[in-house]
């Protein structure tokens, strides 16, 4: 089944596109968090952001850097931060937003619990990366 990012590429869902390439559509997000607030797709329907092929992959980053230097241009930002959630949309995607300091975004509180146990979740990550 065809997600919402799919038909927006396929221009049954309308758009305000900012950038395309052979591999990847940018357009802004409809419910922005900041001015100027785009997502980056690629334009194979992958669910996960980690399962996309490598070409696919490395194309998205791409244009996320090239996109991200035409927001800090077109809106004078300071920085344009990355957000990959993944669980909005069934289509791997990237929000890049504009900012100027870190209270321009949503950021979760420190994991106090987390923060106890980065021995042990090292080694767990280090044994799993082997």
């Amino acid at each position: 089944m065809s997600s919402v990012f799919t038909k927006i590429i396929s221009g049954e869902i309308p758009s305000h596109r900012v950038y395309e390439d052979d591999s990847t559509f940018a357009f802004l997000d409809i419910n922005p968090r900041r001015e100027g607030h785009t997502l980056v797709v690629p334009k194979r329907q992958v669910d996960y952001l980690f399962d996309l092929p490598e070409e696919d992959y490395t194309a998205l980053w791409a244009s996320c850097a090239t996109v991200a230097s035409a927001l800090r241009a077109a809106t004078g930002c300071r920085r344009v931060v990355v957000l990959v959630i993944g669980y909005e949309i069934a289509h791997a995607h990237v929000h890049l937003i504009p900012t100027n300091d870190l209270g321009d975004v949503p950021f979760p509180p420190v994991d106090a619990a987390a923060a106890g146990r980065l021995a042990e979740t090292a080694e767990r990550i280090r044994a799993a990366v082997a």
